[in-house]
């Protein structure tokens, strides 16, 4: 039994317990996720987005089998067991070709579902949900359904044929937009438990006219939309009462839970409250990445502090020249006028910033940054001034005063609310 099985039949069992899932390349984000595994005696699952890494290498340059390498160099590098460390694909299908004609995308998305199966990925998330050119809009189930069974046959006979334990599959039609929506302004639809029925009987059928009863088995999740959502400046937040009845169904499913995406920014309490009400698996990503881009401008202030204006790294304003140099990532999701749009690519919640830290520019002022400091012996007032949540871990002596130990300390925050989240039987029951 998959070590996600095995949780899903805890969680139905009566414990509360989930798995969050880290959706990020970042080597800051990804080590603080593993001293985050490490210090609760929890599994970590880390998932690669379709856009992030594919077999052509996604904006990341990596391709599945490199991204498998370099989160298992981390983890070595950590001292987090390969054993704990779980790996899924996220939103994988004809995402990164939707201009394409159906029959080009889904080729494409047939060998990227080959890569990662090959590569050792394990958590697969069939998303067939988008439409491609000359598609209708929105896209039938049926045609969904049809289409990731045709992608799981591909996982199976890449499993098979690599000598590979087979994966794990989630499956779902309303998906929420990877990142976070553009605009919350007009509200947020919560999945109806009728639509999610429909989703999962054209799926049951999809599978089964490919001869996948194995496989049907090994779907475990289903993506929906629980009421939880961000875009650049706010949060919607979960509310229980409006996702019962949906939560009430999949109870009625004993393999199955729901997969929550765009999680980010929830409370605490939020997050043990979609965790007791079958959203078990949760997605973050976006929030991780800005509690880093949030340390990392603290820390820029504190080199202006202590350090003279020639020496300084000016990493926000490096980060801000290669995203105008660079518009890609964020050009087609902000607007305004130029003074909002400076103010969204610096803070949004949405965080498309988060695509330039690998930019070389960008790396060299964080390394510049990062060693300015390190150099000095940084004095606690600034520390609390600017890094308030680190200054006590500092005093207690539980935290180097060291600038990359206290920008992984405040990812590591956010990250602990989901481990919390998932309860501490979440080791028990993946071991």
């Amino acid at each position: 039994m998959s070590p996600i099985q095995n949780l899903i039949r805890q969680h139905h069992a009566g414990n509360a317990v989930g798995l969050p899932s880290v959706c990020c390349a970042n080597p800051q984000v990804l080590q603080a996720a593993m001293e985050v595994a490490l210090a609760h005696g929890v599994p970590l699952l880390v998932e690669a987005t379709s856009n992030q890494v594919d077999q052509f290498g996604g904006y990341t340059g990596m391709t599945p089998a490199d991204y498998i390498a370099y989160v298992r160099a981390l983890a070595r590098k950590a001292g987090l067991p390969q054993e704990r460390l779980i790996l899924g694909g996220d939103h994988l299908g004809p995402n990164t070709w939707q201009h394409l004609p159906p029959e080009q995308a889904m080729a494409n998305a047939r060998d990227l579902i080959a890569a990662y199966v090959r590569a050792g990925f394990h958590k697969i998330h069939l998303d067939c949900s988008m439409a491609c050119a000359g598609d209708a809009t929105p896209l039938p189930d049926a045609i969904v359904a049809a289409r990731s069974a045709d992608l799981a046959q591909v996982a199976e006979q890449a499993a098979l044929a690599a000598d590979l334990p087979p994966p794990v599959y989630i499956i779902g039609t309303e998906v929420p937009i990877p990142g976070g929506e553009a605009s919350l302004a007009g509200g947020l639809q919560v999945t109806r438990p009728d639509a999610a029925e429909t989703t999962l009987a054209a799926h049951a059928i999809a599978f089964a006219e490919c001869g996948l009863h194995g496989a049907w088995q090994r779907v475990v999740a289903l993506v929906v939309q629980p009421g939880v959502d961000f875009d650049h400046s706010t949060v919607h937040h979960y509310a229980p009462a409006e996702a019962a009845p949906l939560s009430a169904f999949i109870a009625e499913h004993p393999g199955l839970v729901y997969e929550a995406h765009s999680t980010d920014y929830q409370s605490e309490r939020a997050l043990h409250a979609l965790v007791r009400d079958r959203f078990a698996i949760l997605k973050v990503g976006p929030a991780a990445t800005n509690a880093l881009r949030e340390a990392s401008f603290a820390l820029a202030a504190i080199e202006d502090a202590l350090v003279p204006v020639e020496q300084r790294s000016h990493l926000a304003a490096v980060l801000e020249r290669c995203m105008l140099e660079q518009p890609r990532h964020w050009q087609k999701h902000y607007s305004g006028s130029p003074d909002h749009l400076r103010m969204l690519r610096k803070y949004a919640l949405s965080d498309r910033s988060r695509y330039y830290w690998g930019e070389p520019a960008v790396t060299q002022a964080l390394e510049r940054l990062h060693h300015n400091l390190d150099g000095l012996d940084l004095p606690l007032p600034l520390i609390s001034q600017y890094l308030p949540e680190q200054v006590e871990a500092v005093l207690d002596g539980s935290l180097p005063a060291r600038a990359a130990d206290l920008a992984r300390h405040k990812v590591g925050l956010v990250l602990a609310r989901y481990v919390r989240a998932c309860h501490a039987n979440a080791a028990e029951a993946l071991c």
